[in-house]
């Protein structure tokens, strides 16, 4: 196991040597023997790529999470990014071309240390990707993984915990969660949190997922309590667990089109169902029939039968779960992209969108605020940085109920995965004041060392997914992807460490940046953290008020209830079509 960005052992002539575990670099200010780069800020982005790798799912092939989504091309690339890394001087800038560094820039020392592009690719199609993929011309970014921004598990768990929140307010449930069943499957790097999230919120979770190594997986990270082999043994232990108001979480060992229909068959009716499976890329998703060791095998051999199945066995998984909510199940589609790849698989969208996206459905009113998945990572891997921005989090954002819920139960449940981070949704001004009350904190020496904030691209104003975050806009403007570019330029305008602009979830639907920002106790650092905590989230806020939100338009007015006064300039209010002018009556654009 690498502990030094990988460079633990001593170079072998020929080709580069894979890792099979990687360990993020420890240490803080006051241990500067540790420190590896030519600055903090350099350090602390080594160490973030490093975090990605020690929560990885498959190390080795460089896949953080989501089936295929890398950290770097190859290991060629891996290691010349850590070079690169260390030598980078404070006014340069790294340029990463879908997981290749490509060039170093001279800038100045405001720049970006890192920017990047990832599988942004024209007319883009799966079998498109996997031909420049396998030229060795791209890599799938998933969300955080490209950017470096992967914190575990933990790093959607906030997003399943407030859309079952919204649900219990939907349904009325006065107990919360107790004494429900919560049926979901899909166990991965992303998919694992359900248990969690579900617990938290006294809800006994049932989880299938075909694979019996990412199960255990999630067993060795405390994600999972226990696991089975059938439904029936899941069912009879959830009864119990349900008797006894005693949340637990049960994996069950089997492909998730199989036990929602058998599910249905045998009237094993739960109160909530959706899915975490990897839908959006079909080739990581295991059709019914084969373990997970049976799909490596399969998927290596016959590509495009692997796909069709994969496709035909997501739409009996897509049916069982409209049949579900058809029977009074609260059932939704946890943004996998299952509804759009069963339409380009021949399902009709009637059909397919008979459930809805969990953002349309639930938590856009979050977004509306300039809430999200945003997050910080203590790089100096103390818990006890953690500690302390916890207890911050709860001053900054006092009277904040959801902030208040969240850090109380995350702190209490949750387990440390690699290099301390949280999750919290905090919104449009929480987030400036907290960043530069963090770098307050390690100016007094409080905090051992750097802080870097980021964000799941699934954020109030980072991306553009018209099946997924941005489907059903007032404005109808679903499709315009104008608003993630907007973010990133903002966010390099404002000065942000590390931005990066991608195209990828279910292939050619999606564009969203991933943006790193971070905390070193410096002046420089209140500057540019004053300036990009308020463009990376404000843009969101002016997306949804532009669409017609009134919440969204009361934040940028100065009217938000957690921003603390904080306000957008607005110079002109969208409005329909029929009620502009576009030129001389009559006249219109050819």
């Amino acid at each position: 196991m690498s502990m030094n960005g990988g460079n633990m052992f001593a170079p072998k002539p020929g080709k580069p040597e894979v890792l099979f575990s990687v360990k993020a670099q420890r240490g803080g200010f006051d241990q500067p023997d540790t420190l590896r780069c030519k600055g903090w800020k350099q350090e602390t982005i080594l160490r973030m790529l490093e975090n990605n790798m020690e929560n990885a799912e498959i190390p080795e092939l460089l896949v953080i999470y989501g089936g295929n989504g890398k950290c770097a091309r190859n290991w060629e690339s891996y290691y010349a990014i850590i070079e690169s890394l260390k030598t980078l001087e404070n006014d340069e800038t790294l340029v990463i071309q879908s997981g290749m560094p490509v060039a170093i820039f001279k800038t100045h020392n405001l720049a970006p240390r890192v920017v990047m592009a990832t599988t942004n690719i024209m007319k883009a199609t799966w079998e498109r990707f996997y031909d420049l993929q396998d030229k060795n011309l791209t890599i799938f970014a998933q969300y955080t993984a490209a950017p470096w921004e992967y914190i575990g598990t933990q790093g959607v768990i906030e997003g399943t915990f407030e859309t079952l929140s919204a649900i219990v307010l939907k349904k009325g449930w006065e107990n919360d969660m107790h004494g429900k069943i919560f049926m979901t499957a899909g166990a991965g790097g992303m998919g694992g949190n359900q248990t969690w999230a579900g617990k938290m919120h006294g809800a006994v979770v049932i989880l299938a997922d075909a694979d019996e190594r990412v199960i255990d997986r999630r067993i060795s990270k405390n994600y999972m309590d226990m696991k089975v082999y059938s439904l029936d043994e899941a069912w009879k232990i959830a009864q119990e667990h349900v008797a006894k108001d005693d949340p637990i979480s049960i994996g069950v060992v089997g492909n998730a089109a199989d036990i929602f229909e058998e599910a249905l068959a045998k009237n094993y009716i739960p109160a909530v169902v959706t899915e975490m499976c990897p839908c959006h890329d079909p080739i990581s998703y295991i059709p019914s029939g084969y373990t997970g060791e049976q799909a490596d095998v399969y998927r290596g051999e016959h590509r495009e039968q692997y796909l069709a199945d994969a496709r035909e066995t997501m739409k009996r998984q897509l049916r069982a779960m409209i049949e579900f909510k058809k029977r009074g199940v609260e059932a939704f589609e946890y943004g996998t992209s299952i509804r759009k790849e069963c339409m380009d698989a021949g399902m009709p969208e009637a059909e397919a969108k008979q459930i809805e996206g969990f953002v349309a459905a639930y938590i856009r009113p979050l977004f509306c605020e300039g809430r999200g998945p945003f997050r910080w990572t203590c790089i100096s891997g103390d818990p006890a940085d953690l500690a302390r921005l916890d207890d911050l989090a709860l001053e900054v954002c006092k009277g904040d109920a959801l902030v208040e819920r969240w850090i109380n139960l995350a702190r209490k449940h949750l387990p440390i995965e690699a290099l301390p981070a949280r999750i919290c949704y905090m919104g449009f001004g929480e987030r400036r004041r907290f960043g530069l009350a963090v770098n307050d904190l390690i100016k007094k020496g409080e905090i051992k060392g750097p802080v870097a904030f980021s964000r799941d691209n699934l954020d109030s104003g980072s991306i553009v997914n018209p099946t997924f975050e941005s489907e059903n806009m007032p404005d109808g403007g679903d499709y315009i992807s104008d608003w993630p570019m907007l973010n990133g330029l903002l966010d390099c305008a404002a000065m942000c460490d590390l931005i990066a602009i991608q195209a990828n979830y279910s292939m050619g639907e999606a564009v969203h940046t991933g943006v790193t920002m971070i905390a070193d106790g410096t002046d420089e650092a209140d500057f540019r953290l004053g300036a990009c905590m308020v463009t990376d989230s404000g843009i969101g806020v002016v997306r949804h008020a532009q669409s017609g939100y009134q919440s969204a338009k009361d934040v940028c007015n100065g009217k938000g209830k957690i921003a603390g006064g904080d306000s957008i300039k607005i110079p002109l209010w969208w409005e329909p079509a029929d009620k502009v002018t576009f030129g001389p009556e009559g006249e219109y654009v050819r």
